[in-house]
Parts: C-alpha cells; structure tokens; sequence
C-alpha cells in the first residue's frame, strides 16, 4: 500500500493522463448509449467549460502549493491520524471516506442551503446540456470554498499528501462519470446505486427545479445521501436541465456565468 501510494505522488504526468482518460472515456461512452439527445454544439459546449476547469485549477492549484507548504514547516504538528497510529488500509479509506463526506457531501448540501453559496454553485447547475464536462463547470468561488474545506480537513486529520492526491485523481474520474449524458442498463444502474453515485442517480440533482435539485449531493458514494434522507430515484427520462430561475439562453456566456453570483436578476429564496 505504501509503494502504491509513493508510485501515485511521484508520477504527475500518469495523473495526469489517467484524468484526461477520464474524460476522454466519459465522453466516448457518451456517443455509444446517449440518455438524450440533445442537438447541441458539442465541441463548443465542452470548450466553454474547460475554461471553468481552468479557473478551477488555478484556485486549487495555489490552496494546495499554500496547504502542502504548511505541512514543511519544521515542528509543525498536525494530524489526528498522526496520534491514532492506525494501520495505512484503515488510514487510507477512513481519510477517502472523510474526504468524501466532508469536501463533496456535506459541502454541497451547504453549498444548495445558503443563498450566497447557491448563488456561486448557479454556474453549475445552470448547464442546460449535462454531459462530462459539465463536471469541470464550477465558478472558482465555488471551487476555493471547496478547496479550503478539503485542505482543512487535510491539516486536522492529518491525511497524507499522497492519500490527498489519490483523492483528487478518484473525485474528478466520478464527477466525468456520473454527470456524462450516458443511459446505463437500468438494472445495472439501480445496483450499482446502491454502493456508488451513478449517472442516473445524479441526473435527478440537475433537475431544473426543487424537490429534485436537493437530493442525490453525493460524488463518490451514495451512502450519505442513503443515511441523510436525500437519496431519490425516478425515471431519468422526466428530467428537464438547467435552473428555474436563471437564463437558460446564457448558459454558454461565460461574461454571464461568472458574474452570475452578483447577479441582481437572478432571484433564490434559499
């Protein structure tokens, strides 16, 4: 397991690769067993939201560089795993675990429950096309308050750099996977649901409207939305994207997705 997780922090170049397989592969699959058809730009509409994953990047990037410095300092304690002395098995799915709860969950549950936080997820859940790239599509407010939870949780738990970078190599590969407009066996799909999100257990989230667009918060397993409540399952076909209360038509300006969190029209009773 240590080898493992040494080989995963010292090969940035196979990260990366395997990410944009990831993608690669969601989108593939996308051409093969489509859910809907949507007659759109494809190429435009993924260039637009690698721009998204650009300004996320870049926010990610420099809270990690900030995070990981920290950790460098000499004397500087950090870490409830680092007192625990569990074993690396144990110590690694209890920080994926931790991470997935904390930095995806919980914090997309907030990110729907309070107005200025909806305000910044809007660009998110504002596509009106939801295939692979929509995955990538965040607003970097959205991405820095993510971040700086999940490098909180870093700190105080102590999770390994490596274990941190595992994480950030599974998230993405999920976020391609369940937001790709794919339509998987429904027997396959409603299985699978029970252990991980799948993409038609997180197509309900991008319902245009509530109740639907606050369930199914979960990235990588759908436990806690099973735990909490939120959990729902439906015919995918009764769908409709986009948000009720924001422009559809501007959904691929980016002018006005990223000014969108200080958008006066834009109206929410969160």
């Amino acid at each position: 397991m240590e080898s493992l997780l040494e080989w995963i922090g010292a090969n940035e170049e196979v990260r990366v690769v395997f990410l944009c397989g990831s993608l690669a592969f969601a989108i593939a699959l996308e051409s093969l067993m489509p859910m809907f058809q949507f007659g759109y730009q494809k190429m435009r509409h993924i260039g637009i939201n690698m721009v998204f994953l650009t300004t996320s990047a870049m926010v990610t990037g420099l809270l990690a560089f900030i995070a990981f410095g920290l950790l460098q300092i000499d004397g500087f304690a950090y870490g409830v795993f680092g007192f625990l002395g569990l074993p690396l098995w144990l110590e690694v799915i209890l920080s994926l675990m931790l991470l997935d709860f904390f930095a995806q969950y919980f914090i997309h549950v907030c990110l729907h429950k309070y107005k200025w936080l909806w305000k910044l997820h809007l660009v998110h859940h504002s596509d009106t096309t939801v295939d692979a790239s929509t995955g990538t599509r965040h607003h970097p407010g959205d991405i820095a308050i993510r971040e700086l939870l999940t490098l909180t949780l870093v700190l105080v738990f102590g999770i390994r750099p490596e274990v941190y970078i595992l994480y950030r190599i599974i998230t993405p590969f999920f976020a391609y996977f369940t937001h790709a407009n794919i339509s998987l066996p429904p027997k396959v799909d409603r299985a699978l649901s029970w252990v991980i999100v799948t993409p038609h257990m997180h197509k309900f989230h991008h319902h245009f409207e509530r109740p639907w667009t606050d369930t199914n918060f979960g990235n990588i397993l759908s436990l806690w939305d099973r735990l909490a409540g939120t959990f729902v399952y439906d015919d995918p076909g009764k769908i409709q994207y986009g948000v009720d209360t924001v422009d559809a038509e501007q959904d691929l300006s980016l002018k006005y997705q990223y000014a969108l969190p200080w958008n006066p029209s834009v109206k929410t009773d969160y």
